[in-house]
């Protein structure tokens, strides 16, 4: 389906944030998954890694990514290219929150940095 209404977005909340699907293979019949992420003033998430590519724009608020040990300050209007395997945690700004474009592989898997396989999260399949 080459358009998807914003009516049929997919919401799905965690403790960390809300993701909102976009476009992916259940939802159009899309290669890639495209999905919103939208944190609240402080929320972070847990210390992980994808097993490919993820390319995320920020649109709104603030946060602090930290990358493979190192901090990068994120803005509205920043994009930040996170390479497969590398870890990751996102710290939304406490006053501004954090809202993000983000677009990677609908097959992207996520590990936690314990080992745990967390498989294909809802958002991106």
């Amino acid at each position: 389906m080459p358009l998807i209404p914003q009516s049929e977005t997919r919401r799905t909340e965690t403790p960390n944030a809300v993701m909102t699907t976009l476009a992916s293979p259940t939802q159009g019949g899309a290669e890639h998954s495209v999905w919103r992420v939208e944190m609240a003033p402080g929320a972070s998430g847990p210390a992980h890694a994808f097993d490919a590519q993820q390319v995320w724009t920020a649109v709104a608020g603030a946060a602090t990514v930290e990358l493979d040990g190192e901090a990068l300050a994120v803005a509205a209007g920043d994009t930040l290219v996170l390479p497969p395997q590398a870890r990751r945690r996102i710290v939304a700004d406490s006053a501004a929150g954090f809202t993000a474009i983000v677009a990677g592989s609908s097959a992207g898997r996520a590990t936690l940095t314990d080992g745990t396989d967390r498989g294909i999260p809802a958002w991106i399949a």
